[in-house]
């Protein structure tokens, strides 16, 4: 089969051998000789990946016991209502940075529960950098961050330093680098990006921090409700969360965080470096703000972006179309994209402009 490199934004790139186990269950699961989309989400077999999937999760982001930590569905978009629905007091107030369309569409959500303010917003260059040296109201019940930015392509690189209780939104760029999970009260991140494919939400928050809004909860979305379920209130979505396990399990087996951060140090360099060398592209975000996940470029010459789409197809190279508001180019480097493809499209963005420079 030819390899091609996978550049999507999202859903996104697999490690391969994860995908072959995958496979393998949905014919014969646990030599069960059933599939694992047949069996009971209530089965010790399954039961047995849910707990794993918890384990490592915790274990990679080096979380304490206080944390709990939840596979749930309906996407990273839902946690955008259930984090103030759980953790936005009916009398407090919640603040946001708004860092891009997903930090944007948070807010909004955060809105229709209780009171939000902006703390902090980078849309006056669109969304082109992170905002920094802003106040953070000691009076806050929680601020919400998003950690990288898959249309604009910034990545925050500090996180704040602050006594209220940090939400981050690491969709894009969970397990890509080492941070301490206990420095956050919640951190949420869709699956599709750097951990599995789509279908499941990973949740770990500090259970501390639950119960505490005065407001009656409803059942499918309440953190304290699910963590009494153990993901399986309702049947949890099985297929997703398997997989979600073996690319955990992937990362552990080969290293860790600290294995892969080198890497993807390495890819991102290695494009950035490229298009900052190359005539023909240019980045579009800050520098010092630049995502190591989502790299963005443009082609100052957009008459001639046809014939570079033409030389990224011959070459196999798939998924590198900026987003529809964007326009451009964007490059996502997730976790299990080797470096292999990165040389490949720097090979094909050195041709471009020997040809038509």
């Amino acid at each position: 089969m030819t390899k091609v490199h996978n550049f999507s934004a999202g859903p996104g790139v697999l490690p391969a051998e994860v995908l072959q186990k995958a496979a393998d269950a949905c014919i014969n699961f646990d030599n069960l000789n059933l599939s694992l989309l047949e069996i009971s989400h209530r089965s010790k077999n399954f039961i047995n990946v849910m707990e794993e999937a918890r384990a490592l999760t915790k274990e990679l982001l080096g979380l304490n016991d206080n944390y709990k930590v939840l596979f749930l569905g309906g996407g990273a978009s839902l946690q955008f209502a259930m984090v103030p629905y759980n953790l936005l007091r009916t009398e407090g107030t919640a603040g946001y940075v708004n860092t891009g369309v997903w930090a944007s569409k948070a807010i909004k959500e955060a809105k229709m529960i209780g009171n939000t303010m902006v703390v902090a917003s980078s849309e006056d260059k669109k969304f082109n950098y992170i905002p920094k040296g802003y106040e953070i109201p000691s009076t806050l019940d929680y601020l919400h961050i998003t950690s990288n930015n898959t249309i604009y392509g910034t990545q925050i690189k500090h996180f704040p330093k602050t006594s209220v209780p940090l939400v981050c939104d690491m969709s894009s760029d969970i397990f890509s680098r080492k941070v301490n999970g206990n420095d956050f009260e919640l951190i949420y991140a869709g699956a599709q990006k750097n951990m599995g494919p789509a279908g499941t939400t990973m949740v770990a928050v500090n259970e501390q921090a639950l119960g505490k809004t005065g407001r009656k909860m409803l059942s499918m979305l309440d953190y304290q409700v699910q963590i009494k379920g153990e993901s399986m209130y309702n049947t949890p979505p099985v297929f997703p969360i398997y997989v979600s396990m073996l690319t955990l399990k992937w990362l552990k087996d080969n290293g860790g965080v600290e294995w892969i951060e080198k890497i993807n140090n390495e890819k991102a360099a290695t494009l950035y470096a490229e298009i900052d060398r190359n005539t023909m592209f240019t980045g579009t975000t800050a520098i010092e703000d630049r995502s190591n996940m989502n790299v963005t470029f443009i082609m100052p010459k957009a008459e001639l972006e046809p014939e570079f789409d033409k030389l990224t197809k011959e070459a196999n190279l798939s998924g590198l179309r900026g987003h529809r508001d964007v326009g451009g180019y964007r490059a996502s480097l997730y976790n299990a994209l080797t470096l292999d493809s990165v040389k490949a499209l720097v090979e094909v963005m050195q041709a471009f402009e020997k040809k038509f420079a």
